[in-house]
């Protein structure tokens, strides 16, 4: 996608937000959105319904309430902040998130007593054959 169609979404999707004439909700479903800096654009209630997303920075960007299933999203920067709560995925997705958190060294007893009841979700990592199997502590 170019720069250009993908800036001329993003502006038509704020003015939606805003309840603003000629406003549309932003559909980048199946889009190839691979690399693309998003880093802190306004994604919220967006589609990215099976978006290629690998390697894109999603650092800043508010994702609250988007739809990410089946989007692709390895390699990818995801921010960790409010403004990506709610966010509807896919279970790769939420797997994927599960594994990283279980990798976390942390000893807090309670971590612990999470992650390990958790552990087996997050196996079914789609990378854990090249990573490692993870085991209860």
């Amino acid at each position: 996608m170019k720069r250009e169609e993908l800036q001329e979404i993003l502006d038509t999707h704020k003015k939606w937000i805003n309840g603003e004439y000629g406003g549309a909700r932003a559909d980048l479903s199946e889009a190839d959105l691979s690399g693309v800096d998003l880093s802190g654009a306004n994604l919220r209630k967006a589609n990215l319904s099976d978006a290629n997303l690998r390697r894109a920075d999603l650092s800043g960007a508010n994702l609250r309430g988007a739809d990410l299933r089946g989007a692709y999203l390895d390699f990818s920067c995801w921010p960790l902040w409010c403004g990506c709560l709610a966010v509807k995925v896919f279970k790769r997705t939420a797997v994927q998130f599960a594994y990283y958190f279980c990798k976390l060294d942390c000893d807090d007893p309670e971590y612990i007593a999470a992650r390990n009841a958790i552990l087996d979700f997050a196996n079914q990592f789609h990378r854990v054959g090249e990573r490692e199997k993870l085991e209860k502590r």
